[in-house]
């Protein structure tokens, strides 16, 4: 890697063949959950289309449609945060970013994933099995809907959300550890482009 120049993108062809095989599978787990996740839209706009139809047509407003709509977009938000991150999609300030070399990034990044990311993710993990746990133990439901529907699948998605995005966390460490050693960037150059 000491003739590739500095500041180089490209992607996974650029690392070890041991940690290319390691960021793919990661990486692969996190694009396969997200893309399994991203078919909840569907039940979601239909029970929202469904209510709309029956309240403003038939006069027969459901009490069952927001509550599904919000468990699932719920779920759906929280389920698919580790393919955002592997996308590269979650918010960061990119006026400062944009400008610094992949060596500076890589650092920065490592430095915020080892003292933040994963310390934080570790104890929301903790309380978020905990959460889980007492839910389904209860069978929890809502309260303040008149349907009373379980709520514990929505709680179970805490817990395994966080996990998804541990293992991703895991990749995105190893890459940034690489392009701060290296300063060779593994992040693809169309990340967030893949649906």
């Amino acid at each position: 890697m000491a003739d590739t120049p500095e500041g180089t993108v490209g992607g996974l062809h650029n690392a070890p063949p041991a940690l290319a095989k390691a960021i793919r599978i990661i990486d692969g787990i996190s694009i396969l959950s997200g893309k399994a996740v991203g078919w909840m839209i569907l039940p979601m706009v239909f029970s929202l289309v469904y209510e709309v139809f029956a309240r403003y047509l038939f006069n027969a407003p459901t009490i069952w449609a927001s509550d599904i709509s919000q468990i699932l977009y719920g779920m759906f938000f929280m389920l698919g945060s580790a393919y955002a991150l592997q996308r590269q999609q979650h918010i960061r300030t990119d006026f400062l970013y944009g400008k610094w070399s992949v060596r500076t990034r890589g650092l920065v990044d490592a430095a915020l994933y080892i003292v933040f990311y994963f310390p934080a993710l570790i104890v929301f993990l903790w309380f978020g099995i905990e959460y889980a746990h007492r839910s389904i133990l209860f069978n929890e439901r809502i309260v303040t809907s008149a349907w009373m529907p379980i709520i514990w699948p929505l709680k179970l998605a805490i817990p395994v959300s966080t996990l998804l995005l541990l293992v991703q966390g895991v990749s995105e460490l190893a890459k940034s550890l690489h392009g701060a050693i290296t300063g060779v960037s593994l992040f693809e150059e169309v990340a967030g482009s893949e649906t």
